[in-house]
């Protein structure tokens, strides 16, 4: 690995690695909590509509958790579905109200009978030590409450390519510690060094620019060739590098 490239991309984690970070992106939503299931569900549901602009990103998520009485965990487990009629009326590009009821029916069963979602992806990651096996895991096993057949879309598989971006953006806000003051940390059975990068249009021009992938589709490929070259500059945090591609691409220096 090219020690330059190395010292470019260090120097990018750094500038791109704060607190300030936070005021434009997604991950504002689940700091606007405490209580650790609160964090993880509105993690998860930022993190499954942030795609678009980032102002109407987190609009809508701030949407969600005030519909949601700013107590996800509570809400889902003591209010009764027929109080949720209101949620058919939320609409995030093509996802809708359905989609929304759906993932809100799939959260108050993994939060009441499964442990919640730490518990599914932690599950998931030890059948292969893989974060491939805990995406399977998880997909399988949020899709087992009933739902329409379109809501499948927001839920990605990776066995079919998918890149499963938001998702691996979510493990990465859940799982990597640093100093930095970001990321959570709050899951510590699936280890930093596992996760994945968060390949999108932008972090993937960027990889490319600089020789770190040579595949041109945004897919799991892609995913698993990029990641396995951050992992030469950093074994135990590879997707701190999110940062600097992600930052190099689309944010001012």
């Amino acid at each position: 690995m090219n020690d330059e490239l190395k010292q470019l991309l260090d120097e990018k984690v750094s500038l791109y690695n704060r607190p300030d970070f936070i005021e434009t992106d997604p991950i504002q939503i689940p700091k606007l909590f405490e209580q650790k299931e609160n964090i993880e569900i509105a993690g998860f549901l930022a993190a499954t509509i942030a795609w678009g602009q980032r102002p109407v990103i987190i609009r809508n998520a701030k949407q969600l958790m005030s519909a949601m009485d700013n107590r996800p965990h509570e809400f889902l487990l003591s209010t009764a579905e027929r109080d949720w009629l209101p949620f058919m009326a939320f609409k995030h590009r093509t996802f809708n109200g359905d989609d929304c009821l759906f993932f809100l029916r799939a959260l108050k069963h993994f939060y009441s009978e499964l442990g919640g979602l730490e518990s599914v992806f932690t599950d998931g990651y030890r059948k292969e030590h893989t974060i491939a096996g805990a995406l399977r895991y998880f997909r399988a096993t949020f899709l087992a409450t009933a739902h329409l057949h379109r809501s499948e879309k927001h839920v990605p598989d990776i066995t079919r390519g998918a890149a499963a971006k938001r998702l691996n953006m979510f493990l990465r806000w859940m799982v990597r510690r640093d100093s930095a003051g970001v990321d959570f940390g709050l899951w510590t059975k699936i280890p930093p060094s596992a996760l994945m990068l968060p390949l999108d249009v932008h972090s993937g021009r960027q990889a490319r620019m600089l020789g770190l992938l040579s595949r041109s589709q945004d897919d799991w490929t892609a995913v698993e060739e990029v990641t396995a070259r951050l992992r030469l500059m950093d074994p135990n945090d590879p997707v701190k590098y999110d940062f600097a591609l992600f930052g190099m691409g689309s944010l001012p220096s």
